[in-house]
């Protein structure tokens, strides 16, 4: 019986979870995931947490237990990196974050001894690198992306320099964030419990604002200063990692610096031979053919395997070498290591002709994430508590299904009345 109880605690759990713009497909291993990061109880607790932050006094009233009890349940979730805990005006409040990223990689970001972390890395890349779902849904369930390539400033020309706007920077992140943490690289420590782990830096990954605060508050994070960061960035420069924030103009939470070996979006972009698993940079690089040795140290760099050599056609072109370099740019990330990395400096970064959309903030790539996905209504609507909401969630909900054209007619009307009160409220 507690058996089958357990199973349908973790099915409550999912179902939360699934309420999110980023889910969690079913699967053997989630569920022995979340039996080794959750008790049978917090388990039941945490499925009727609000999608939105809440304080103690909602989850008490969620609950039914006394304000201390809940306090010191939430304190307990946010001390393993369950929950995400800030204050703000003297109030303090707490949030469930989505798994990736979130509590799924929090749990891999320093060394444990309350779980077992080779376990755990063998059931994570079970569900996300062996079992498709979660991955699928991942980078391919929204046209709006979680994370963002970062353009490697080293390689742009001066006229690039001039032209990057501030948010596009990996250095104004660092140089503007209230606090900054820097944790044990999920992906890479994943794959050292499985014999897997290249040599790049472990002790590199970067979050930011609240939730750097967080993280570092309970150990999950060392608290760090600008300089500090800074050359943690120039490090991962050197390693060739690719930097990957968050998809947000403003209030940056993470930069994760990632290897084309161990971390998950790179490794699908490959696997899938998808476009690309995170949003672009403005850049795309440019070889000059006629000082281009073919020397190949662009093809071996690139973290998509985006760059390929080609036969040339003598007829057309009488260059004595058999082959070019050529770039697929519908793959390729903008991201700068191949020009850094070119030893004729024939690579340059110009800018793309598509114009790169980023959301304003977290709230805004969520919606649009969530309106993509027809999850609106579970935002909207969080922690119902009337009978006419649960209506209006159903109605919105089969707006959302509706084709895309009607879709986008249908969503005007419902933008003025519950968007705008949307963004003030979360």
């Amino acid at each position: 019986m507690a058996h089958m109880t357990g199973r349908s605690a973790y099915k409550k759990l999912e179902e939360r979870l699934n309420k999110f713009p980023q889910g969690t497909p079913p699967s053997d291993s989630l569920n022995k995931i979340f039996g080794i990061l959750f008790n049978e109880k917090e388990v039941e607790l945490v499925s009727q947490l609000p999608i939105k932050p809440f304080t103690v006094n909602t989850a008490s009233r969620i609950w039914k237990l006394s304000k201390l009890q809940t306090e010191k349940i939430l304190d307990h979730l946010a001390g393993r990196a369950i929950l995400l805990d800030s204050e703000h005006r003297g109030v303090k409040k707490y949030i469930l974050p989505p798994p990736m990223a979130g509590f799924f990689e929090f749990s891999m970001m320093r060394t444990r001894q309350d779980i077992d972390q080779k376990l755990l890395s063998k059931l994570f890349y079970q569900y996300i690198n062996i079992e498709e779902d979660f991955v699928k849904d991942l980078l391919f369930g929204s046209e709006t992306y979680l994370g963002r390539a970062l353009v490697q400033e080293t390689s742009l020309s001066n006229d690039n320099l001039i032209s990057i706007l501030e948010y596009e920077k990996a250095s104004h992140i660092i140089k503007t964030a209230s606090h900054i943490g820097i944790s044990i690289c999920y992906c890479r420590h994943k794959m050292h419990h499985l014999g897997k782990a290249c040599d790049a830096p472990l002790d590199i990954c970067m979050t930011f604002n609240n939730v750097a605060n967080s993280l570092i508050k309970h150990d999950y994070a060392r608290r760090v200063e600008t300089s500090e960061c800074m050359d943690l960035l120039q490090k991962a420069y050197e390693y060739n990692l690719v930097q990957c924030g968050e998809n947000v103009k403003n209030n940056v939470s993470f930069i994760c610096n990632c290897c084309s070996c161990c971390c998950e979006f790179l490794v699908a972009a490959k696997r899938f031979g998808m476009t690309h698993p995170v949003q672009t940079t403005s850049y795309v690089p440019r070889i000059d053919d006629d000082t281009c040795t073919g020397c190949g140290k662009c093809i071996d760099g690139c973290p998509v395997n985006a760059i390929e050599q080609i036969p040339i056609d003598h007829q057309i072109n009488t260059n004595a070498r058999d082959k070019k370099v050529k770039i697929n740019t519908e793959i390729c990330l903008g991201c700068g290591i191949c020009v850094r990395g070119c030893p004729n400096k024939s690579i340059s970064l110009e800018k793309r002709k598509e114009q790169i959309i980023t959301p304003v903030n977290s709230v805004h790539r969520i919606v649009l994430m969530a309106i993509e996905k027809g999850k609106l209504q579970d935002l909207i609507f969080d922690n119902q508590a009337f009978v006419s909401h649960k209506i209006m969630a159903a109605v919105l909900g089969a707006i959302l299904k509706l084709p895309p054209i009607k879709r986008l007619m249908a969503s005007k009307q419902m933008k003025s009345i519950y968007l705008e009160k949307l963004f003030e409220k979360l």
